[in-house]
């Protein structure tokens, strides 16, 4: 099992000074390796479709409309599931996640893995390897305490990997992107992108 993380929004509490109201983390689950391996390849040849170089890097910000449809028409055909958290900042009432950006982003992946009702077991996790050697090694640090016992183990290996050589947490961008631009109802496209991946959303918890 593959599991790919990323996020969308960011992780403050400054909401009067442009934090976002909402922040999502994303998993993007693959039972098979193999069909990884298969959605990678898509999405590397919709990339030379565009003329783009090896080193360009799939984002949902910095996508139009356009590119932001195809990709997801383009993956969305493959067998992977989706499990995501939307947090509503102004429900969070905790002064350790309102004051820790780190806190927050940690709790944040925590609850996604753990809530995951047996669906995520022995996976090898792949998150976008932002933040010093010491973050990392904290973080992994505190999954594995807070997620793996001897009863269970939901994750066996958490890497962090870069997002600009790796297709499948840029897709993990695209879809973390989606879902965000859901709860954004001023936007003329709010709903557009997730009507294309619905069909691969197992749960998505709005922690409201």
């Amino acid at each position: 099992m593959l599991v790919f993380i990323d996020d969308s929004g960011d992780p403050g509490f400054k909401l009067q000074k442009g934090s976002s109201p909402v922040f999502i983390i994303a998993c993007v689950i693959f039972d098979d390796e193999l069909e990884a391996e298969k959605t990678a390849v898509v999405i590397k040849e919709f990339r030379r479709k565009l003329k783009k170089s090896d080193f360009f890097e799939f984002k949902f910000n910095k996508a139009n409309r356009k590119i932001r449809l195809e990709f997801l028409e383009k993956v969305s055909p493959f067998k992977f599931r989706i499990r995501a958290i939307v947090f509503e900042k102004t429900k969070i009432k905790s002064p350790e996640l309102k004051t820790s950006k780190q806190s927050f982003y940690n709790y944040a992946i925590k609850m996604v893995l753990k809530n995951n009702f047996g669906r995520i077991k022995q996976a090898k996790v792949r998150l976008d390897g932002h933040g010093d050697r010491i973050y990392k090694k904290e973080l992994i640090r505190y999954l594995r305490h807070e997620l793996n016992n001897r009863e269970e183990k939901i994750f066996k290996k958490l890497q962090f990997v870069n997002s600009k050589s790796n297709v499948l947490v840029q897709m993990a961008d695209m879809i973390a992107g989606s879902i965000h631009r859901k709860y954004q109802i001023n936007k003329t496209d709010a709903r557009i992108y997730y009507a294309v991946i619905k069909k691969r959303v197992e749960d998505l918890w709005e922690f409201f």
